[in-house]
């Protein structure tokens, strides 16, 4: 049997081979080869990816009137930074049931466009990715001098109601060196202010995101990130390349996100200097003990919880509850000081609630639970292999040294727990009041098996090679992982 004398089902099997960034011109080219045969030409447009400006004008020109292909486009991306951005508003308006889209945004782009374009929800979207790129080449301040910026782009995917969106990728080019030394030009701005970030990982559109890449270079973002208790419950990869992490922010994040599995931090002036042992060993610590820290934060807020509530109950109806006052520290007498020297409370500080006499507070604890990071990757200058050895080295004794500190944590709480006290564990976001997310722990073998799974926990995968596929990644580790997700190079 020849070639163009097989059946249609043979010929969907063979294209469901193909791979996907050649998908169009490999059936293409069999429809040519065989032109009176029954192949599946839906495989034409399920996967489009268009690299010329004029590929989407042809594209619209071909689906304007063809109701029904309009509904096989599933992955749609754009792949070139010069477009017609008012022609691509308008194709994407005629196609109803993309899952996958993925965008250039070049200079021809205003921010009108992309909020065109999701101003209304796309329910059938579980991959979005947005790729910035000002200027192409030649570096311009235009964007700035006209007041342009993609701040109501995040603002408008925040209004979305909730979908099952997976994977988000918002990522800002860093400029080219070679420009920026030639031409002293500064990073063009793409976000004015990052307080829409919040917004948007607060918004119940992305509330069961797992996977986010968020580049927007030499931005300090993880404040945006990390001090919304309710941001991206369920994340498990984070991207954070090219922006302003340090190692506090890291640790921030570790602290913020119970799930998180694969932090990525290329470029991000983490341990600035490979090496100081000191750097790494402190770096493994906060892997292992920042789920000690989110429980005492957690334990604070149910504390608070408590005693709020205990206050408010015993309070008879009718009658006006005392307002809360905060009470300043230092001795109050007849001779008060007009000056001190202790720190004043900052703004974040919770009032002190009084609790009416006889009323009794329940002690409760929170358990810390072992930490779920699988991989820290980031990048650095090339490094020997005895360097990067003792790196590896100095970052897993930290790690060790943090799981003993857990331990000891957890054995005391569990002293605690034998003596009465009651003892919770966070099993979910826990960033409401009250109970929100905890569950008791009332089994002992229970107890027990959570202090015995920090002995055998592994460090997490260390990868210093950076994005790309020229340095030694280490087989595991989130550059490799993260290549798969979003299936670029960058």
């Amino acid at each position: 049997m020849q070639l163009d004398e097989l059946p249609a089902e043979l010929y969907a099997a063979i294209i469901s081979h193909l791979p996907a960034d050649s998908l169009q011109q490999d059936v293409l080219a069999l429809t040519r080869v065989c032109p009176r045969s029954p192949v599946p030409t839906h495989s034409l447009f399920e996967h489009i990816r268009l690299k010329h400006a004029q590929q989407i004008v042809q594209l619209y020109r071909r689906l304007h009137n063809a109701t029904d292909e309009r509904k096989w486009v599933k992955d749609f991306g754009i792949v070139t930074w010069t477009v017609d951005a008012d022609v691509l508003v308008n194709l994407l308006e005629i196609l109803p049931s993309i899952s996958s889209l993925l965008l250039f945004v070049g200079p021809s782009f205003a921010p009108e466009h992309l909020e065109e374009i999701f101003h209304k929800p796309r329910e059938d979207l579980r991959f979005l990715s947005l790729r910035f790129r000002p200027y192409v080449n030649r570096a311009t301040y235009y964007q700035f001098l006209k007041g342009a910026y993609f701040d109501t782009t995040l603002t408008a995917l925040s209004r979305w109601p909730p979908c099952e969106l997976s994977t988000l990728s918002i990522v800002q080019d860093p400029l080219d060196p070679e420009i920026s030394s030639a031409q002293h030009f500064a990073q063009p701005l793409v976000f004015f202010r990052l307080d829409p970030i919040s917004v948007l990982l607060c918004s119940a559109y992305i509330s069961s995101l797992t996977r986010l890449r968020l580049r927007i270079p030499s931005r300090q973002v993880s404040r945006f990130i990390s001090s919304i208790p309710s941001s991206v419950p369920a994340l498990r990869l984070l991207d954070l390349s090219t922006c302003n992490v340090l190692v506090s922010d890291m640790e921030g994040i570790l602290i913020r996100f119970h799930d998180l599995q694969h932090l990525i931090l290329d470029g991000c002036g983490v341990a600035r200097d490979q090496s100081q042992a000191s750097e790494w060993n402190n770096i493994g610590k906060i892997c292992a003990t920042a789920t000690v820290r989110r429980a005492k934060a957690r334990e604070k807020v149910l504390k608070t919880w408590l005693e709020r509530n205990a206050a408010t109950t015993s309070t008879p109806a009718g009658m006006p509850q005392p307002a809360a006052r905060r009470i300043r520290p230092g001795r109050r007498g007849l001779a008060t000081a007009t000056i001190s020297f202790r720190e004043e409370p900052t703004a974040s500080e919770p009032d002190i609630i009084h609790v009416p006499a006889g009323i009794v507070i329940p002690k409760v604890r929170v358990v810390p639970s072992p930490p779920t990071l699988l991989s820290l990757s980031t990048s650095s200058a090339f490094i020997p292999d005895v360097q990067y050895e003792a790196i590896r080295e100095d970052f897993e004794r930290g790690w060790n040294e943090g799981l003993a500190q857990l331990a000891a944590v957890k054995s005391r709480l569990y002293q605690s727990w034998k003596n009465g006290v009651q003892m919770m564990r966070i099993t979910a976001d826990a960033s409401g009041d009250g109970y929100n997310g905890l569950e008791a722990i009332e089994v002992e073998d229970a107890f027990h098996s959570g202090l015995d799974d920090n002995a055998s926990l592994a460090p997490p995968i260390l990868c210093l090679a950076g994005s790309g596929t020229s340095g030694k990644h280490i087989e595991g580790c989130g550059h490799n992982i993260a290549r798969d997700v979003w299936n670029d190079m960058i």
